[in-house]
């Protein structure tokens, strides 16, 4: 059964780019444009891994966390967040949030791939 990655980014290119990489990977991705959506979207699938942005409209990306690591049915699934944020106060605020990796925008596909594939396999 395929694992479940949900990307929640409003930039369209990027969920495109990410979906991309991950579904040449064997992935089943769920996309979602904000915190919000992705939050509407948690229910209805078994997600695996999330791949979030941090700035985004409606719910961003460190509330989207806080969230979903308070929530008994989400709180142990790991969170990656990709960002263009790369000040040291922004990746402290947002391992502190409960993500267990940061990655900083521009990124390589390989090192997306490398980051998700230690948390699922």
């Amino acid at each position: 059964m395929k694992k479940i990655v949900l990307v929640a980014d409003d930039s369209p290119t990027i969920r495109k780019f990410v979906s991309f990489t991950l579904s040449a990977m064997g992935f089943k991705i769920i996309s979602a444009i904000d915190g919000m959506e992705a939050l509407e979207k948690l229910p209805s699938e078994k997600v695996d891994l999330i791949i979030t942005d941090l700035n985004m409209p409606n719910i961003d990306g460190f509330e989207f966390i806080r969230t979903v690591r308070s929530n008994e049915d989400y709180k142990d699934i790991p969170i990656i967040i990709l960002s263009s944020l790369g000040a040291e106060s922004d990746i402290n605020q947002g391992l502190n949030c409960g993500a267990n990796s940061y990655l900083i925008k521009p990124f390589d596909p390989n090192t997306i791939a490398y980051e998700v594939s230690k948390y699922l396999n």
